[in-house]
């Protein structure tokens, strides 16, 4: 990739039998850092995170408490395949702490996005480093919001039920819950695109695009396109090279198109015309080829599976089982409903539907019927060492060297750009993209 990319996962968890006040997220929390993934925070970040609440972790990322939620973030990713990599990493880490304490029976981390019973979501965020000198015209704009919005058709998670509607089963699980195309704040007022320009990096050189309207994946196709085909995206607007396209209203597309999982992803366009979310998918797909179709290999091996991917949404969506996550969860529960003879607003059924995203893999549903292509297969071993040992071409690899090398005996302060400790100098990791863990100091 052109850019450094980075994900968080907020996990569900499902614990009926914990008391209360002993929660097995903080239980969690507290285990990781004693087993030495990472160095927990001493002092205050935020108003919200007190020191304790996190911290950041030797293979590059970070581990914390957000509202209740367990989040795991991966470190900065150049490489596509190393997201999903550091990303699974997080399950496993996870699931150690499940099978280390022997809690299989009492608690289940899941990565999904809602609960059933309360109504609830919580996010999964996408951080893209983007170049501060990129053409943020109206129009490179609009279009950038068009491919986000129409994404979903191969980024869903696929979800069962809707709010106020009686929609059996659509795309996205965040769809529902998105309200504006662009807004600054996270929090009750989700948007398509988060305006805030909070870069964790120098900012004279880049921005950092945080989307948090996504799906939180569990097959790596999935995933892989959606980052993957996102960051390309991001070099066309860099390139100025963007498909003109501006949507009529994107948040109510993105929730009419969650809505028709058969299709056929008709969108109305600004000026009154229409078109299909394949359809603009495939302008992006044309842009992106034309510009970039022969740079490496990894571009190569995106823009094929992208193409598949699109070709087979409108010819033989079934090719795409194993592959996407909204249409192999689909298939999963129609099987199953066929077989009990069930409805779709079954408890049981619902209960298959966390099912499929759960990360324990004796009772996870989805990572079995994984089909992935051989170019973005990650061997466990992969994902082993992801546990400890940093990316080796970003700011990451820096900053688990120095956090390897602190003095702890002294108070200390680790941010994503800056490691300080008490009587040094802070050392500041501004380029994302720099592995050397000796840049200039400054006091």
């Amino acid at each position: 990739m052109n850019r450094v990319v980075g994900l968080e996962t907020e996990y569900g968890c499902w614990a009926p039998d914990w008391q209360a006040g002993m929660t097995p997220i903080a239980t969690t929390r507290n285990w990781l850092f004693n087993q030495k993934y990472g160095l927990i925070d001493v002092h205050q970040r935020y108003w919200d995170e007190p020191a304790g609440n996190g911290g950041f972790l030797y293979n590059g990322g970070r581990a914390y408490i957000d509202m209740g939620h367990f989040e795991y973030c991966t470190p900065e990713c150049k490489d596509l395949l190393d997201i999903t990599r550091y990303s699974r990493a997080g399950d496993f880490i996870l699931q150690e702490w499940v099978d280390t304490n022997k809690y299989n029976d009492s608690v289940r981390y899941i990565r999904n996005n809602i609960d059933h019973f309360s109504g609830a979501t919580f996010g999964c965020h996408e951080n893209y480093l983007v170049r501060r000198k990129a053409p943020l015209t109206e129009s490179n704009v609009h279009s950038l919001l068009a491919y986000l919005t129409v994404r979903e058709v191969f980024a869903g998670a696929g979800r069962i039920g809707a709010i106020n509607s009686s929609t059996d089963y659509q795309i996205s699980q965040r769809a529902d819950y998105i309200n504006n195309d662009l807004f600054e704040w996270v929090s009750f007022n989700s948007a398509i695109i988060n305006t805030r320009d909070e870069p964790l990096a120098d900012a004279r050189k880049y921005r950092r695009l945080h989307l948090l309207h996504g799906d939180t994946h569990v097959l790596p196709t999935a995933q892989l396109l959606t980052l993957g085909v996102t960051a390309l995206v991001l070099d066309l607007l860099e390139a100025d090279e963007m498909p003109k396209i501006t949507l009529d209203n994107a948040v109510q597309t993105f929730r009419q198109l969650s809505h028709q999982p058969d299709g056929p992803w008709e969108v109305r366009l600004a000026g009154g015309t229409t078109t299909t979310a394949v359809d603009i998918l495939w302008k992006f797909h044309e842009a992106a080829t034309m510009a970039f179709g022969n740079r490496d290999q990894e571009t190569k091996d995106l823009l094929r599976i992208f193409g598949d991917t699109l070709s087979d949404l409108v010819r033989n969506p079934r090719n795409l089982i194993g592959k996407l996550d909204w249409i192999t969860k689909r298939y999963l529960l129609e099987e199953f409903c066929d077989r009990e003879h069930l409805g779709w607003d079954s408890p049981w059924v619902k209960s298959q539907d966390l099912a499929y995203h759960m990360i324990d893999p004796k009772v996870g549903v989805g990572m079995v019927m994984e089909n992935t292509p051989d170019c973005w297969k990650i061997p466990q071993g992969d994902i082993l060492d992801a546990l400890m040992t940093p990316p080796q071409n970003t700011r990451a690899k820096a900053r688990s060297d120095i956090m390897k090398n602190l003095d702890l005996s002294k108070g200390y302060y680790i941010d994503w750009e800056v490691i300080g400790a008490e009587g040094e100098q802070s050392i500041h990791l501004l380029d994302p993209l720099c592995s050397d863990s000796k840049p200039k100091s400054s006091s």
